[in-house]
């Protein structure tokens, strides 16, 4: 049997110190676990608010899967309301075929672009009650935008 010899007072205070350190630390770890905790609940229930995308004269319920347009329900396609949802998040800004393919359909799907262009025509069509309410503008060679003054 080996016998240590008894600690020093400089030993018991260096012990002590890396206990109070370490719980200095696990609080330190306990607040910040809190605080992303509380972010974490916040960013929650931001989502389960009902989200409206409202761009002139059109509205989308993301919830419901609803769009009205000049006040009146639109009726579209699974496609046609991802492609205006899309269109809706950034309006103003001018989409390539490929970019609204990639987003709408995906990147593993093959789609030739021109489907693109048969969606918006339904799109249109199904939005387009009246001559003012038109409001997917093509851009010759670039692609389609949302655009009130189209």
């Amino acid at each position: 049997m080996i016998r240590r010899p008894p600690r020093s007072t400089l030993d018991r205070s260096s012990a002590a110190s890396d206990v109070y350190k370490r719980q200095e630390v696990r609080e330190y770890l306990i607040d910040e676990l809190i605080a992303r905790i509380k972010a974490l609940l916040r960013r929650s229930s931001d989502d389960s608010k009902e989200m409206i995308l409202s761009y002139g004269n059109i509205k989308l319920d993301t919830d419901s899967h609803r769009v009205y347009f000049c006040d009146e329900e639109a009726k579209l396609g699974p496609r046609e309301y991802r492609i205006l949802e899309f269109l809706m998040k950034n309006p103003g800004r001018v989409y390539s075929r490929q970019q609204i393919l990639d987003n709408v359909w995906g990147t593993n799907v093959y789609v030739t672009d021109r489907t693109i262009d048969v969606h918006i025509r339904r799109l249109r069509k199904a939005l387009s009650n009246t001559e003012e309410c038109k409001v997917i503008r093509t851009i010759r060679s670039s692609g389609y935008s949302l655009d009130t003054n189209s």
